[in-house]
């Protein structure tokens, strides 16, 4: 009899996860309480327009050739994927603008002619540490299941590398390491922003996370459709292989008895039997009891202190005008340290820092709109969308602060278009227990990566996948961590089953444990 597996949610993590488990030959079955795949990747319309509402950035592109691999096709068969020459445009107040590009001497080239010699200088020596951070981690925690510090993340890295676990610099702030490499505050300013995508100030965030912009530095890459195609992607490679696809309706309970997972309850009232069941939710909504109480017990209970931050999302259809938009645009705040300090309060920040991806610019930055187009606009904010309801003032305040900004630096959008607002309460109602929190836990301090829920969970047959799990937020490893609870499920399976005695020497037989050949081929 085929194995059973549920899959709740059909985010990245639970996508590829779908995907990978049905090409192994398991009875795979997708429950999505909303009415399409993506979970954060998703799509809304504006303006008769649909616009990408969640995630823009598309790296580590190998990883997701990988998982296509296994599922017995290509990547560039299902998707048209072009690179970006320009990685993302940087503006300050007035006319003060730096884009950073897919080769890197052209980056240290518009440094240099940005800042100085030394900036340059700068850079090329915050690129090398970079890079040796994530060649550090890269296979030895970011590719496997969850680790702790510091001795089974240096029995992975190697004993005699003893230098390599210190070159991670987990105990030295983001903020504070590149004061190391950049003189010049808007240089600082730019490479610290890349804690923001695993929601987090760079004023408390280690500096490990420099391991970002390495990953950004190897290439970023448009994908038609968006992030959202991916996503349709994923579900059709799923589907090829058998898995199938229920959508509109939601779990209310994973099901556990004395050996562990036995299925899931649907709100309708159906039971749907289960071997193992992969959640791609949020873990506190699984700690919260959300998903029943039985099963509340497999992670820790969710900590709100702790919240990732949230954003304010303007999905708009309009004309802009006063500066040349990229793909990718950050506008920066004049005051970083004060942004920070107002989140960490719950505060409305008064300039804030403002990231605009225009989704109909090229790959190779020449312009073609006309007319209106399509921007995504995003202001970081605090995770308190379970706790506070924000006033029509208040989002009144927080638009003029955001178009303030943008001003500031340049760019000038319609008066009154046509725009469609998410704050923090919006993402709290997609996903529970959460505040709003877009990358679960924060990664303040030294152990932040170390506490992440991994792929197994404490109740045998439930697995947990998605960006708010290991290794982390963001598209690249929400995959990794549905390809972890696939693998993790696969071996946990394969080590139960009996097989037939082999004798060994000493004429002892012991069973052995065998992995069929469909298993070894998804977790290639």
């Amino acid at each position: 009899m085929e194995e059973r597996v549920v899959v709740i949610g059909a985010g990245i993590g639970g996508l590829v996860s779908a995907a990978l488990l049905a090409a192994s030959g398991r009875d795979v079955t997708v429950v999505e309480k909303e009415p399409k795949v993506g979970g954060k990747a998703r799509r809304v319309e504006v303006d008769g327009t649909p616009i990408d509402a969640g995630p823009t950035v598309f790296t580590m592109r190998d990883v997701f050739e990988t998982i296509f691999r296994a599922c017995g096709s290509e990547l560039d068969e299902c998707l048209a994927i072009r690179p970006a020459e320009v990685l993302a445009r940087h503006a300050w107040s007035g006319s003060e603008t730096l884009d950073l590009f897919a080769d890197p001497q052209r980056s240290e080239d518009a440094i240099g002619d940005f800042a100085g010699a030394d900036a340059a200088k700068g850079y090329r020596s915050f690129r090398a540490e970079a890079r040796r951070i994530y060649n550090i981690l890269d296979q030895s925690l970011m590719r496997q299941s969850k680790v702790s510090w510091p001795l089974p993340l240096m029995w992975r890295i190697g004993l005699w590398r003893v230098g390599d676990l210190i070159a991670i610099r987990p105990y030295e702030s983001l903020w504070k390491v590149l004061g190391e490499h950049f003189a010049d505050p808007r240089l600082r300013q730019l490479f610290a922003r890349y804690s923001t995508y695993c929601g987090s100030s760079p004023f408390d965030a280690p500096a490990t996370l420099m391991l970002i912009a390495h990953v950004e530095a190897e290439g970023v890459w448009l994908i038609d459709g968006g992030m959202s195609a991916l996503a349709e992607a994923l579900k059709s490679l799923a589907e090829r292989n058998g898995a199938t696809f229920s959508f509109g309706e939601a779990v209310s309970a994973i099901e556990v008895d004395r050996s562990g997972v036995s299925g899931v309850t649907l709100t309708s009232g159906e039971r749907l039997p289960a071997d193992a069941v992969i959640c791609n939710a949020d873990p506190a909504a699984l700690g919260a009891g959300l998903l029943g109480k039985s099963a509340s017990r497999a992670v820790g209970k969710p900590a709100p202190e702790r919240r990732s931050l949230s954003a304010l999302v303007w999905l708009a259809h309009t004309e802009t005008s006063g500066f040349a938009l990229s793909r990718h645009n950050v506008f920066f705040s004049p005051d970083y340290a004060a942004e920070f300090d107002a989140l960490q309060d719950g505060r409305t920040i008064a300039d804030p820092s403002v990231y605009v991806c225009a989704q109909d610019r090229n790959a190779d930055d020449t312009d073609t709109t006309q007319g209106r187009e399509r921007l995504q606009i995003i202001v970081n904010a605090a995770a308190n969308g379970d706790t506070h309801h924000p006033t029509p003032q208040e989002l009144e305040q927080c638009t003029q602060a955001m178009t303030h900004s943008l001003a500031r630096c340049g760019l000038t959008l319609e008066a009154d278009m046509p725009h469609s607002l998410v704050t923090p309460r919006d993402f709290e109602a997609l996903f529970p227990s959460t505040g709003g929190a877009l990358y679960g836990r924060d990664s303040h301090g030294w152990a932040a990566s170390f506490l992440r829920q991994g792929a197994r969970t404490r109740i045998p047959g439930l697995y947990c996948a998605g960006g708010s799990t290991h290794p982390g937020a963001g598209v690249p490893m929400a995959a990794l961590s549905g390809q972890m609870a696939a693998n993790t499920l696969m071996a946990d399976r394969a080590s139960m089953r009996r097989s037939h005695p082999a004798a060994t020497r000493g004429g002892i037989s012991t069973r052995s444990a065998t992995t069929p050949r469909e298993e070894r081929g998804a977790t290639a």
